[in-house]
């Protein structure tokens, strides 16, 4: 699949793919269970988020804090940065929301889906 997202520059993301991270992150906040994967929007394309997490895998940049309390908030375990300033790289961000991405898509495959059929009513055939 061709990605339209805008390339990283030596480990550095422009500010609409940082924009369209957070945006991702959000999306994936959303998410119930059972729906389909969320997609974003990027200059009049839907793009899914773990294609967004995908392509900010490589970027060094240092997140900003409310994006990485964002990203924290779903760790099972407390976050611990590099450094006094307990920092978080958009890639280390984007890996994490990787594991969270495939974590649900575990969770969809073990939860079995329940039908339900009111009584008296039968299901009428397609045509």
């Amino acid at each position: 699949m061709m990605s339209f997202l805008p390339d990283l520059h030596e480990g550095h993301a422009p500010i609409t793919l940082q924009l369209l991270f957070r945006d991702a992150i959000d999306a994936f906040h959303d998410w119930k269970l059972g729906e389909p994967e969320p997609s974003v929007m990027h200059e009049g394309t839907l793009v899914p988020i773990s294609t967004v997490f995908d392509a900010m895998r490589g970027c060094t940049d240092i997140m900003p804090k409310t994006t990485t309390e964002l990203v924290t908030e779903r760790l099972t375990k407390p976050w611990d940065g590099q450094g006094p300033l307990d920092v978080m790289t958009f890639s280390t961000a984007a890996r994490v929301m990787g594991v969270l991405i495939r974590k649900r898509r575990l969770q969809e495959v073990e939860t079995p889906s329940v039908y339900v059929q009111a009584e008296g009513c039968a299901a009428s055939p397609l045509h």
